[in-house]
């Protein structure tokens, strides 16, 4: 009997018209991060294990897909490793690569092992899939685009700047409107400071990140379950929880975090980021989140998400700063900013909110009618002199019932079809039928790529 075929779950296949779809995010995505100034590069789909470990925190760890090392994978263990309590120090001994959980660290490792080549700062984007042994739900693959930008070997705030710009202007080609999130590792720390818990800031983080997601009850038991005590996390709640103006909320944190250097440099920093944004046309809500704390380890600065207002699916845009990742690869004191467009949920909101331009999905643009072999002889230069001025032309491979070829067009949506007969070939002429309005005339085979 034959195998019935499937694919893993949080996986999927995507017809040529969803192919359309996702090419159409694509190349708009890619079309803005050029007119910044950013250039693409690629990395292997599976890094070595030590590249990803120790970089996303210990949930980030626990979604690795591992590969299994080639051969008899069982070489580097012995009986005893193969016990449920020891599944994270098996996986080290049978599996030495991974693939890829996100496009930021294979980046970090690019940058150190291509220093000498590169020229800092040095502004890359990247549109590749990443992998992640996560539980499938909407929204929610296993493997998904991310399409990243980074500046990498500065500093300088206007990076933040400019890509809060970056996710205005995709946003707007795309007719989503959307929430722009941003917060700052640093204020976290000192609320962490302030709190008296500096040593919990991944606790901290880690919990608050899931507010929106379970809830502030929800967040504080979790909070207690780390060890931090309920008076610690009653001096928490006016400050995650804090509303107002923009104006309001920054008073109020240099308020409370007077005592807290860091604090108060985050505090600085996004004061400037929002002074910048501010003062440029921003069509886009843009608004400073102190819940707000992006799970990832890395990040040491600004901080952003992005969300869509007409949809309820998670995050759509993600990112921040991080100055430390290249030196977990021996490259020091290289400071660097990204952010990642999830193409896979902006499928699902342009989808739910059919937001595709009406020629997003079109292809071929014009089929020739197939009546034989001297029509053909006829046809395929004018499909060659057609397609070598970029227009998108087939012609049916063979001489069936003129209902056949014409169904094929329909159901193609192919907007022009071409008639060649004995007449036509005579005149040197096509006739051509708009399959829209259903209106046919004579065409010069010269004035043909005129009309299309």
């Amino acid at each position: 009997m034959a195998q019935k075929p499937s694919i893993p779950k949080g996986t999927r296949d995507f017809s040529p018209e969803e192919m359309a779809k996702r090419n159409y995010i694509f190349d708009t995505i890619k079309a803005v991060y050029k007119t910044y100034g950013f250039q693409p590069i690629e990395t292997p789909a599976m890094e070595n294990l030590s590249t990803l470990l120790g970089k996303y925190g210990e949930e980030g760890d626990k979604l690795l897909f591992k590969i299994l090392n080639s051969g008899d994978f069982t070489l580097g263990a012995n009986a005893a490793d193969f016990n449920s309590e020891k599944a994270t120090l098996l996986s080290t001994k049978i599996c030495e690569k991974g693939l890829r959980y996100d496009l930021t660290v294979p980046f970090a490792r690019y940058v150190v092992q291509h220093q000498n080549e590169i020229t800092f700062p040095f502004k890359r984007y990247q549109i590749q899939p990443v992998w992640r042994a996560d539980r499938p739900q909407k929204g929610r693959y296993r493997e998904f685009f991310q399409c990243d930008a980074d500046v990498i070997g500065s500093k300088s705030l206007l990076n933040e700047v400019e890509l809060v710009q970056i996710i205005d202007s995709v946003f707007n080609k795309f007719g989503i409107n959307v929430l722009i999130k941003i917060n700052n590792r640093k204020i976290l720390s000192g609320i962490a400071e302030v709190i008296g818990h500096p040593d919990k800031l991944i606790d901290i983080t880690v919990a608050i990140d899931k507010i929106d997601k379970i809830g502030i009850d929800a967040v504080n038991a979790e909070l207690e379950e780390r060890g931090i005590e309920r008076s610690a996390i009653e001096k928490l709640q006016p400050i995650i929880t804090l509303s107002g103006t923009t104006e309001e909320k920054f008073a109020k944190l240099r308020e409370v975090l007077a005592a807290s250097e860091v604090g108060m440099k985050g505090v600085e920093e996004l004061a400037t980021i929002f002074e910048y944004t501010n003062s440029l046309n921003i069509v886009q809500e843009v608004e400073l989140d102190l819940s707000l704390a992006r799970g990832l380890n890395y990040y040491t600065g600004a901080i952003f998400e992005v969300k869509a207002k007409d949809v309820q699916i998670g995050s759509i845009c993600g990112g921040g700063r991080y100055d430390d990742l290249t030196g977990i690869f021996g490259l020091k004191d290289v400071s660097g900013v990204g952010i990642s467009f999830g193409a896979d949920r902006i499928y699902d909101v342009l989808n739910t909110l059919e937001k595709y331009p009406d020629n997003s999905t079109v292809g071929t643009q014009l089929l020739f009618i197939n009546f034989g072999k001297a029509e053909e002889k006829f046809c395929l230069p004018v499909l060659a002199s057609l397609r070598a001025k970029g227009i998108a032309v087939e012609i049916y491979p063979e001489s069936a019932k003129m209902k056949k070829q014409m169904d094929y067009a329909n159901k193609r949506n192919i907007p022009f079809v071409a008639i060649v007969g004995e007449n036509e070939m005579e005149k040197q002429v096509v006739s051509l039928k708009n399959m829209i309005t259903g209106e046919q005339k004579e065409v010069a085979v010269t004035e043909l790529f005129n009309h299309l």
